[in-house]
């Protein structure tokens, strides 16, 4: 099953840090990076398209100007990498700048005989793109982490909130909570969060105790934080919000050296040394995928493109890795194989287990990790395969 990306990977790894983290909507937890220098380099040309038959044809949708533009081209970068890594001669990628409009760069992906698109990045642009998508019959594989875009030809490869406080909040309760409390922000991050939470513990019979809401931006967690501590009640707060927010919220909730209660969190904690730095949060979990692979991919990203990759750019090189597989059995100039994206074994990437459901969510294999005094500990590995 996951013989040939792993083949993948060993040639990749034999050749190929994390930073502060921030949320592009609707695309997940990327990393902060500096620009990189001629952007453009590496990447196929949309406007002069060669004409051999012999490759299939695949299209990246992501911005490469505006907002997102360093964090499309850091995912360019990174399935250029994967090619030149695997030396992979079968697929042909070509990148469609979606800052000047998704539903464009989605219709002259299709008239230039792409089968399969790798994006969008952003949820927003879904719609967009599978509305000229679906017709030709060409499914998206997109890098947002919003699973309510999955369809059956919508696959949703980016790392979902809901997995990540699943994957936390079970292993708090394999530990003995049983009461909770949550600190979510408003909108709809929060939201995702509580639902989330909320699930995992009713499958369980734990409880939900109680929550507060706050406001990003300001110091609204800190009095958030303070009503909850007043009300009592609970051995577990999930603070739903990144690094520094949780600081913020962990001096108000415990005492340094208290051992309740515990406090967890999500995906955004990840990377973020800062946490480790605080006494409140010694001893907190949260959970991630893995990050192994990552640290090695990010060295080889910087010695070709002489910058830190986006988090996320691991997406893009994992969409290739994913494509080569099935396109061992995929007749160039045929429909793709969509099918073959629901393997009820997975595959193998950098992030570790991953595999599509047939609603076109992505489940990934995620470890759980303890914030210690300067370092992070991995206090339940992930899973290597389904």
């Amino acid at each position: 099953m996951f013989g040939y990306l792993k083949r993948s990977l060993a040639v990749a790894m034999a050749t190929l840090t994390l930073a502060a983290c921030q949320v592009i909507p609707g695309g997940g937890t990327v990393d902060r990076a500096p620009p990189v220098e001629n952007p453009n380099a590496g990447l196929p040309d949309a406007e002069s398209l060669p004409t051999d038959e012999a490759r299939h044809r695949v299209a990246l949708l992501v911005p490469l100007s505006g907002t997102n533009g360093e964090v499309g081209q850091s995912i360019a970068n990174a399935t250029t990498m994967a090619l030149l890594d695997t030396g992979a001669d079968s697929l042909r990628i070509t990148t469609y700048d979606t800052a000047g409009g998704a539903e464009s760069a989605a219709r002259r992906a299709l008239a230039d005989g792409n089968k399969l698109i790798l994006g969008p990045l952003l949820r927003d642009n879904v719609g967009a793109v599978l509305a000229q998508a679906r017709p030709a019959q060409v499914p998206l594989i997109t890098f947002s982490n919003d699973i309510s875009v999955a369809r059956s030809d919508v696959f949703v490869m980016g790392h979902a909130p809901e997995q990540s406080v699943a994957r936390t909040a079970n292993f708090a309760i394999d530990q003995g909570a049983r009461n909770f409390a949550a600190l979510v922000p408003s909108g709809e991050y929060g939201d995702r969060v509580l639902a989330a939470l909320r699930l995992s513990l009713e499958t369980r019979n734990a409880r939900l105790v109680t929550f507060e809401r706050f406001d990003r931006g300001n110091r609204s967690i800190i009095s958030a934080a303070g009503r909850l501590r007043e009300r009592g009640g609970y051995d577990t707060v999930l603070i739903g919000d990144g690094a520094r927010l949780a600081i913020m919220a962990a001096a108000e909730l415990k005492d340094a050296g208290a051992a309740l209660p515990s406090l967890i969190g999500t995906e955004l904690w990840a990377g973020d040394i800062s946490l480790t730095q605080n006494a409140q949060m010694r001893g907190a979990w949260f959970a991630a995928v893995p990050d192994e692979r990552y640290r090695q991919f990010a060295q080889s990203y910087e010695s070709r493109f002489g910058a830190q990759p986006y988090r996320i750019s691991t997406l893009g090189y994992d969409a290739v890795l994913l494509s080569l597989r099935i396109a061992r059995d995929w007749r160039p100039g045929t429909r793709f194989p969509t099918e073959r994206l629901t393997d009820d074994g997975g595959f193998i990437g950098l992030d570790g287990a991953f595999r599509f459901l047939g609603t076109g969510v992505g489940e990934r294999a995620m470890e759980v990790r303890q914030v210690g005094n300067g370092t992070f500990s991995v206090a339940d590995p992930a899973p290597t395969r389904f």
